[in-house]
């Protein structure tokens, strides 16, 4: 991931960063968009030996640690505590449907066994398992789907030759075709070896912005391997052909609050934003900035409103336990979705944009008010509400909600809701068709 502090690198599409021009999503494929789509709620989960340091994920980057030295940190990672049924059954609890796991980050080590380096979990550990390969198995048999974060950046391997000037879309002194091979080697093994996968995390391609990453190859073979895995590559600008996913780090869609998101907003693709619940990715032992239960039920709630999932990440310990303070959160979080999820699972932006007071979402005919603002006089004015509206309720009481409809809109009247509340939720049923009210004074346009 990048950092909040990392330099903007606009992204181009360029020599060679094209990618499958002519695909036509496979029935199984545009199935699984719509899926991930209901699903809305999944964990990110970043991983690796630099955990060791408690430093979060950048830094050998940051803390300028040669790769001959940092790469030393394998030979004593020996994650005894990692149980892939807890992660998995603490994910389901929490609400969430699916997980990103970092298979192989910046740093160039692999969470996995893999043929094409030695510089991996089993073979470079002297724990010598595959967590990928557990965590496959338990979200398979808890229903949980499983995507895998894939580092295109870097930092060590000679033939990607970080840091090297660009020629011709290749870094200079570099064996740039090799450092595609082993790519394409280990996505092959992504995709054979673990089953069924619900698709592939990119990050880094900012690193190379005029680099020829060869997506058209690698996006083919993807969706050779698994016609249904989606492709996600979170490089902040336009989706380009074969991608399945637009991302946004750390902003809602649309927001642009670190200079990375220039892209624009799909109106075609699934959307997601990823987020972190302290300020970190990796395990970082002195960030405790962590977010409360109501700041991530309301990230969720708004993503839900803008069509988006949100993706929470969590950064287990060099141990492999996942700090409590995440579980303890996550397991309120899931109680809020006992409640509400069916508010949130399944939906699609309601039946209006995204206001100062909230969002709205909407499933099979249900329109759904989420109010993230209590209005100070307990007052809810929604403007522009053009369709009748026929009856509203409080969603988890059940109880009908007052509201006067005019010309200007509607006056909803939260008596009963909780200004303290992570989410007030009404539900409301509208009817087919303009309403048409007579003209109201001017007193209603002037404290509306």
């Amino acid at each position: 991931m990048k950092k909040c502090l990392t330099i903007l690198f606009f992204a181009a599409l360029s020599l060679g960063v094209s990618a499958q021009q002519n695909y036509q999503p496979s029935a199984a494929n545009l199935a699984a968009r719509q899926d991930f789509q209901n699903r809305k709620f999944g964990l990110f989960i970043h991983w690796g030996i630099y955990s060791i340091l408690g430093d979060a994920e950048w830094v050998m980057h940051d803390q300028k640690i040669p790769y001959k030295n940092y790469s030393r940190l394998a030979s004593f990672f020996y994650p005894y505590g990692f149980n892939a049924k807890q992660w998995v059954s603490m994910a389901k609890a929490a609400g969430m449907k699916y997980i990103t796991i970092t298979a192989r980050h910046h740093d160039g080590f692999s969470m996995f066994g893999t043929k094409a380096s030695p510089y991996n979990i089993v073979d470079a550990t002297p724990w010598h398992q595959d967590p990928m390969k557990a965590l496959a198995d338990e979200c398979h048999k808890q229903g949980i789907k499983l995507f895998f974060y894939y580092s295109l950046l870097d930092w060590g391997r000679p033939d990607y030759g970080y840091g090297h000037k660009i020629v011709n879309g290749k870094p200079e002194n570099a064996s740039w075709d090799h450092y595609i091979a082993f790519m394409k080697q280990q996505l092959t093994e992504l995709l054979t070896n673990y089953g069924p996968i619900a698709g592939i995390w990119f990050d880094g391609e900012w690193d190379r912005e005029d680099a020829d990453w060869h997506f058209d190859e690698i996006y083919a073979l993807i969706h050779k391997l698994q016609p249904a895995a989606l492709i996600e590559n979170n490089h902040h600008h336009a989706p380009r052909a074969g991608e399945d996913i637009q991302e946004f780090e750390r902003d809602l869609p649309g927001a642009n609050s670190h200079g990375w998101n220039s892209g624009g907003v799909s109106r075609q693709l699934p959307l997601e934003t990823c987020q972190t619940m302290n300020g970190s990715w990796g395990f970082n032992i002195n960030d405790t900035m962590y977010k409360s239960v109501k700041q991530i039920v309301q990230l969720l709630v708004k993503d839900a409103g803008m069509n988006a999932n949100l993706l929470l990440n969590v950064g287990p310990m060099p141990n492999g336990k996942i700090q409590p303070e995440f579980i303890d959160t996550l397991h309120l979080v899931g109680k809020w979705m006992d409640q509400y999820g069916q508010s949130i699972y399944g939906t699609r932006a309601g039946f209006m944009s995204p206001e100062d007071w909230g969002v709205t979402t909407q499933k099979d005919g249900r329109q759904f008010i989420h109010v993230l603002k209590y209005p100070e006089n307990g007052l809810l004015f929604i403007r522009g509400v053009k369709r009748k509206v026929l009856s509203a309720t409080g969603f988890i009481s059940g109880k009908p909600v007052k509201f006067k409809q005019m010309p200007e809109g509607v006056f909803f009247y939260m008596e009963g809701m909780s200004p303290d509340a992570n989410d007030n939720v009404i539900e409301i049923k509208l009817g087919e068709g303009a309403v048409k009210l007579p003209k109201r004074n001017k007193w209603i346009m002037k404290h509306a």
